[in-house]
């Protein structure tokens, strides 16, 4: 869940499993996930989110995204595609206008993939302020 307030220049962020990811300036920073999922309790215990606050320049590209990407099998060893090579790949291509930053995502994946089934759901969302 992300709450922006472009006026004031922030945000906040609540997730389950998987961070939100910022790129300022092509640095990479990462608000972290609870390692719990939505919707299951432990017990009678209510598990509480996190929720992440961050300011927001001009320019910040900031990522959801499932593990989907990540966790696609392909290459030239056929292993998973990996966060750090996902995370990697944001920050080179945050500099760029969105459509094309969608279009590069696309490519990068099927390029990856090459002749494997997609193994999971992909969603990767995108937002610049």
């Amino acid at each position: 869940l992300c709450v922006f307030d472009l006026a004031a220049k922030t945000g906040e962020y609540s997730g389950a499993n998987n961070p939100l990811c910022m790129v300022r300036n092509r640095e990479l920073i990462k608000y972290k996930a609870d390692r719990f999922p939505i919707g299951v309790f432990e017990g009678h215990k209510q598990q509480l989110f996190t929720n992440n606050r961050f300011d927001l320049m001009d320019g910040d590209c900031l990522y959801l995204f499932s593990d989907g990407y990540a966790d696609q099998f392909g290459g030239p060893e056929n292993k998973k595609f990996m966060s750090r090579r996902f995370e990697e790949l944001l920050v080179e291509i945050s500099t760029k206008p969105m459509e094309v930053q969608k279009e590069m995502l696309v490519r990068k994946l099927a390029e990856w993939k090459g002749r494997n089934d997609q193994v999971d759901d992909i969603l990767v969302i995108g937002i610049k302020i």
